[in-house]
């Protein structure tokens, strides 16, 4: 009979075929898990945490702390630059956990406003909330955490001070929607990224003066360029999603327009450092700055994404050397 000459089960070659396609499937699983988690969750600092943490603390750019410096330097200016002196050193220390708890509070609630539009973005197409691996409801979670960690440190401010601080979130709260409506979003985050300058002085003596107002102006015009330098990565998602930025806006005059906005910060510091210290070798203290500053849109690619970021976390280094200016300058 037909039947009694069918092997029982399956045929070996069959069986061979079948488990070969299951490794297949196994391996192009393996692929598709490994292309939502980005290189940055699988070694440094992020790498060391255990698997589970890992989103969360890339939702907070835990291994990007450029952000936070940049963010903590307005504040530590204006701190020093009004004379606090030895004493201003535990006062720096504490704005220092604000702007760390507030930039990664920033950056949680940037992603829960972009997770659609991130996700349609090379760069940020595999961020926690765009790839779906952080929840909504953990990611606001994250974003009261780190907001009770910023009310700590007001609380250890006058009450000038408070005011001040709490007057940042209204534009904070508005900052991920100007890349939607205006061509300069960075000027806006110029606006909330030098708050702390308008912070750190009150904080001191207790009011505002001119100083701050004009350090707290040149910052602005500071961050405008060196966001401009960061948007330029981004050119091309930008301009295929819609997304609006200084960099699209300039084109290839992306490099001068960087130039003229450290010059207009340059020439605001030089008139705040003045208005402390009339004597005119005191300006001699932004010469460090000045050059460094130079130095950035002098060499400036445009079309080389890797020499704009290294331009941009460079900044760190140019927030420091004004840092030092206003250490001289309000404390001598």
């Amino acid at each position: 009979m037909l039947g009694s000459t069918m092997p029982v089960g399956r045929p070996l070659d069959f069986v061979r075929g079948e488990r070969h396609w299951s490794a297949v499937e196994r391996e192009i699983d393996t692929d598709r898990a490994s292309d939502i988690v980005p290189d940055s969750e699988q070694k440094g600092l992020i790498g060391a945490l255990p698997p589970a943490v890992r989103p969360y603390a890339s939702l907070i750019r835990f291994d990007r702390p450029i952000g936070a410096w940049l963010l903590f330097w307005p504040c530590a200016w204006s701190v020093m630059l009004a004379g606090a002196g030895w004493e201003g050193w535990l006062l720096v220390l504490w704005l220092a956990l604000g702007a760390w708890a507030m930039r990664s509070a920033g950056c949680v609630y940037n992603d829960i406003v972009d997770k659609d539009l991130d996700s349609r973005v090379e760069r940020t197409r595999l961020r926690p909330l765009a790839s779906k691996r952080v929840s909504l409801r953990a990611a606001w979670a994250l974003l009261v955490a780190m907001s009770l960690i910023g009310l700590v440190v007001l609380l250890q401010l006058n009450r000038t001070a408070q005011i001040v601080a709490l007057a940042s979130l209204a534009p904070v709260a508005a900052y991920p929607f100007m890349k939607r409506i205006t061509w300069w979003p960075q000027a806006w985050l110029g606006l909330v990224f030098s708050w702390g300058a308008l912070v750190g002085w009150p904080a001191v003596t207790g009011h505002l003066d001119a100083p701050a107002w004009l350090l707290w102006a040149g910052s602005i015009f500071w961050v405008i360029g060196y966001d401009t330098i960061y948007a330029l990565q981004d050119k091309e998602d930008d301009a295929l999603v819609g997304v609006r930025s200084s960099a699209l806006a300039l084109g290839k005059h992306a490099r001068l327009g960087v130039a003229v906005c450290y010059l207009v910060a340059l020439c605001l510091w030089a008139v705040s450092l003045h208005l402390v210290r009339r004597e005119w070798f005191a300006l001699l203290g932004l010469l460090p700055i000045a050059l460094h500053l130079f130095w950035q849109a002098a060499t400036l690619r445009p079309d080389d994404g890797d020499d704009a970021l290294a331009k941009f976390r460079s900044n760190r280094t140019a927030g420091l050397l004004m840092f030092l200016a206003c250490l001289v300058v309000g404390n001598s």
